[in-house]
């Protein structure tokens, strides 16, 4: 099939580019291999986007906007993209689609920590998702490793049923917004291990244990479930070779979020500069949307 836009990823900057360019007049197709929606499923409490009681209730009410639309959803995987005679090549598993530009909103995928026992334990007490998972952990104790916003917020989740939250945290001090750390220190629960780092998680059937450098020492701290927000990682793998990255792997757009391959787009978590913000993530896709109709026109 040939389409007017190819938005890759369906989380809020796709779906949201997608509806705007297919109100536009466009034809559009997302490609999505995974579920709908993005990182922001996992969050349960929207802070800072009105009109919106969870991730989930967002991403829905744009999944519902953009097929009202006519948006075409295509759930597969994306492989690459190449020039193809003045317009690109949208190439998956199942084969090839057209399309005259190309949005690539990816977006970005949680870091593993990479230790020992970490994949072989997913699922059995690992887990990157507190809001899906905590009640499971009810009266139990768990880790969560990580010192931003994510770490914070989640702990503040496990909380509400675990009978301890141990935070590890690498540093000496958290990189938090003012109200969470103010939230976080204040609860009886939750603790923090600081200068801290996971080296293997341990464990039978299920999650028994963690193995801690802390403060240059060995130490093993009994849990039920692990908890990992250290980081994101762009899901830009692949995007053409062409197309800049800068140190962390995020592709580097002109201050009209072009791409240095023209009529390629990127939107935010998988650019470099983006605020990390939702509002902005809208924002940036509305803006995109404008500039494709335009550039078609």
């Amino acid at each position: 099939m040939n389409y007017d836009v190819v938005v890759i990823g369906e989380g809020i900057s796709g779906l949201t580019c997608a509806g705007h360019a297919r109100r536009a007049g466009l034809s559009v197709a997302t490609f999505e291999a995974n579920l709908f929606g993005g990182l922001v499923l996992n969050v349960n409490e929207l802070d800072g986007y009105p009109g919106a009681e969870s991730g989930t209730d967002l991403a829905s009410r744009l999944m519902q906007a953009a097929a009202e639309a006519g948006v075409t959803s295509i759930q597969e995987e994306i492989t690459a993209v190449r020039p193809a005679g003045g317009a690109f090549e949208v190439v998956t598993g199942a084969g090839n689609h057209g399309a005259r530009q190309v949005v690539i909103a990816s977006g970005a995928r949680l870091k593993k920590l990479g230790v020992p026992g970490e994949a072989e334990f997913e699922g059995r007490g690992v887990s990157t998702c507190a809001d899906c998972d905590a009640p499971m952990f009810q009266n139990e104790d768990v880790v969560v490793v990580g010192g931003g916003d994510s770490a914070m917020q989640e702990a503040l989740v496990l909380a509400n049923f675990c009978r301890s939250v141990r935070v590890v945290h690498r540093g000496d001090k958290l990189r938090v917004q003012r109200h969470l750390a103010d939230r976080a220190g204040a609860h009886p629960k939750i603790s923090v291990m600081w200068k801290s780092t996971v080296e293997a998680i341990l464990g039978g059937k299920m999650v028994e244990k963690v193995r801690l450098r802390h403060d240059g020492k060995i130490e093993k701290i009994a849990c039920a479930g692990v908890f990992a927000y250290v980081g994101l990682e762009p899901s830009a793998g692949f995007a053409p070779p062409e197309i800049g990255r800068d140190a962390g792997g995020h592709l580097l757009t002109n201050d009209a979020l072009e791409t240095a391959m023209p009529g390629v787009w990127a939107i935010g978590a998988v650019r470099a500069g983006y605020s990390g913000l939702l509002r902005d993530a809208a924002a940036e896709a509305e803006r995109v949307a404008k500039a494709v109709r335009d550039r078609l026109d």
